[in-house]
């Protein structure tokens, strides 16, 4: 389950969409200004053929990115059982004081909600998975801080 995302099919169908746009029409179009700055002359100081290399160069990454999330993802409505924290489910919870309200799930999702997005995979996601109303649980943050979470509340988007 680590490398499977949840994903509602609203942010499936749109990742789909950019992924395909950007192998077709992308790739074209990057490969055309590199072609017309090749032409230009010498590579060593053309900025344009640097800058268009640079750009092919991120958008390569995205396709790899969006691929891989894409074939890992479980696509669907939200999950139906709110007995336990799993991806899809908005979460209430106190971190440390702190109440947060939020969405477990692919952070690609939060253009497609009006919360927060948390990924599963994120060190709170991981601490939280599986966890009912009530328990609590720790986790250590990437700055190395630790917190203390209660899961207060689980309900579908």
């Amino acid at each position: 389950m680590a490398d499977t995302t949840w994903l509602s099919q609203e942010s499936f169908d749109r990742l789909s969409a950019e992924l395909e746009h950007l192998k077709k029409v992308g790739r074209v179009e990057i490969a055309e200004r590199i072609e017309a700055a090749r032409s230009e002359g010498d590579l060593r100081e053309n900025g344009g053929y640097h800058a268009a290399r640079e750009e092919q160069s991120k958008m390569e990454g995205r396709i790899q990115e969006l691929t891989y999330l894409l074939e890992h993802a479980e696509v669907g409505e939200n999950p139906t059982s709110v007995d336990t924290v799993a991806p899809g489910l908005v979460i209430t919870a106190d971190v440390s004081g702190n109440k947060k309200h939020f969405l477990l799930g692919s952070r690609e999702a939060a253009k497609d909600v009006d919360i927060d997005v948390y990924p599963e995979s994120a060190p709170l996601g991981t601490a939280i998975l599986g966890l009912k109303v009530g328990d609590k649980s720790s986790y250590t943050a990437p700055n190395g801080k630790e917190f203390n979470v209660e899961i207060l509340k689980i309900e579908t988007l």
